[in-house]
């Protein structure tokens, strides 16, 4: 699973870096955030995950179903519309512990 981990961390590094407006051009999956997160839920049984933010206060979600493994990952702009940036399957919780710092002194 932790090529899944540094695909996803690649995914939202990239969708990150986007202007809020080449993600509206660029995408044509993109809604009012209500819709597509009520879409998710209703669709797919999926629930928001995780969360954080990004370039130009673009708001990078991670919605996921525990019971079918499907994931989403949208960015929402500061204007309230949501793109779906990616999606898959065989979605896992992870909680791994960071590695041990090295002393560089």
């Amino acid at each position: 699973m932790k090529k899944f981990g540094i695909v996803l961390a690649i995914a939202l590094a990239a969708t990150a870096l986007l202007p809020p407006a080449a993600l509206a051009q660029s995408a044509p999956n993109c809604a009012p955030r209500d819709t597509v997160v009520a879409r998710l839920a209703s669709a797919y049984g999926e629930t928001r995950q995780s969360i954080g933010l990004g370039a130009n206060n673009a708001v990078v979600e991670v919605f996921a179903s525990a019971e079918s493994g499907t994931w989403t990952i949208t960015v929402t702009t500061a204007a309230g519309l949501t793109c779906l940036v990616a999606s898959g399957q065989a979605f896992e919780t992870l909680a791994e512990a960071l590695p041990a710092r090295e002393n560089d002194a």
